[in-house]
């Protein structure tokens, strides 16, 4: 595998280093999925409400927004496109770089 790796194109060696943050980010989603599926079925069967346990939330407040934009550095920084630009968009922005590029797919 190092050997393959170290015959790669820097542009190829991007495009696997994307897709593998891609490959961990829906990972990490179907693992936090499956464990609060597991935990709601724990509460439920004590009896309980998982707002029992751990509050009501949000205290009638909308629900939450999903991402919009995503850094390519680092996926897991995200913007929704509501309140301040975070650091990174504001610094790719200076750079040039329009905010359509970092729309998320």
């Amino acid at each position: 595998m190092a050997r393959e790796l170290e015959r790669m194109s820097y542009k190829d060696l991007t495009e696997l280093e994307n897709k593998i943050r891609k490959a961990k980010a829906g990972v990490q989603d179907r693992t936090r999925n499956q464990l609060k599926e597991k935990v709601e079925a724990m509460v439920a069967s004590a009896g309980f409400k998982m707002s029992d346990l751990f509050g009501g939330g949000r205290g009638g407040k909308g629900r939450k927004v999903a991402a919009k934009y995503a850094n390519p550095a680092d996926p897991t920084e995200t913007w929704t496109g509501r309140g301040r630009m975070p650091r990174w968009l504001t610094a790719k922005l200076k750079d040039g770089d329009k905010k359509d590029k970092f729309l998320i797919k």
